[in-house]
C-alpha cells in the first residue's frame, strides 16, 4: 500500500459510533477512498460533512462549528448548492410507514434498437409509481430500478402492465428485498 493511503476509518466512514480511545482503525485500500473533489477547501468539506450528518442544522451552528461568520457560511452553502456539490436536503422516509412496505430491485434489459432512446426511457421509468431510484448499469441489463410498493400485487402490476409490455423492454428480472440497510457515509475534511 502506498505511503499516505492509510486513513482512519472514522474519518471516511461517518459512523455515529465512536471508537474507544486508543483503538486502531483498520487500514483501507486506496481504491475505496473517495476521489478528491477539486475546488473544495477544508471549510467546504467540513460544511458538507456537518450538513450530511444533520441537514437541519442551523446556519449559525454550522458557521460556529467551522469557525466562520454566519454570512460567510450562508454564502458557502449557497455556492456548494450552485456548484452541485449539495444536491438537496432530504427527509429519509420509511416506505413501510407510508404504505409501501414491499421493496424490490428490477433489472431491465432493452432491445438493441431501443438503446438510442435511453434518456426517454429514463423519463418513463421516473414517472412510474413506486420508483425510488434508477440506475443505468453495465452487464447484461441496462437499468436497475429500486421500487417501494404496497404489496406483491402492486409489484406484479408494475412489472406486467408497465415494464414487460413496453415495446423497448426485452426482459425484466425482479428481486424482492428482504431487508434494506442504508449505509450513511460522511466525507472527511482532511
Amino acid at each position: 500500500m502506498a505511503k499516505g493511503s492509510k486513513m482512519k476509518a472514522s474519518r471516511i466512514a461517518g459512523s455515529k459510533k465512536q471508537r474507544p480511545a486508543g483503538s486502531a482503525a483498520p487500514a483501507l485500500q486506496a481504491s475505496v477512498l473517495p476521489a478528491p473533489v477539486t475546488g473544495l477547501d477544508a471549510i467546504d468539506l467540513s460544511i458538507v460533512a456537518l450538513l450530511q450528518a444533520d441537514a437541519r442544522m442551523a446556519n449559525n451552528a454550522v458557521a460556529s462549528a467551522v469557525g466562520i461568520a454566519p454570512s460567510t457560511c450562508h454564502g458557502r452553502i449557497k455556492s456548494l448548492q450552485e456548484r452541485g456539490v449539495i444536491r438537496g436536503f432530504h427527509a429519509a422516509i420509511d416506505p413501510a410507514a407510508v404504505g409501501r412496505g414491499l421493496q424490490a430491485l428490477i433489472a431491465i434489459r432493452l432491445h438493441a434498437h431501443a438503446r438510442s432512446n435511453l434518456a426517454t426511457f429514463k423519463q418513463y421509468l421516473a414517472q412510474l409509481p413506486g420508483v425510488e431510484s434508477i440506475f443505468f448499469v453495465t452487464g447484461d441489463r441496462d437499468f436497475l430500478i429500486h421500487v417501494a410498493l404496497a404489496n406483491s400485487e402492486a409489484l406484479r402490476d408494475l412489472v406486467a402492465h408497465n415494464l414487460s409490455v413496453h415495446p423497448e423492454v426485452a426482459g425484466t428480472n425482479t428481486s424482492v428485498i428482504f431487508e434494506y440497510v442504508s449505509v450513511e457515509r460522511s466525507i472527511s475534511a482532511g
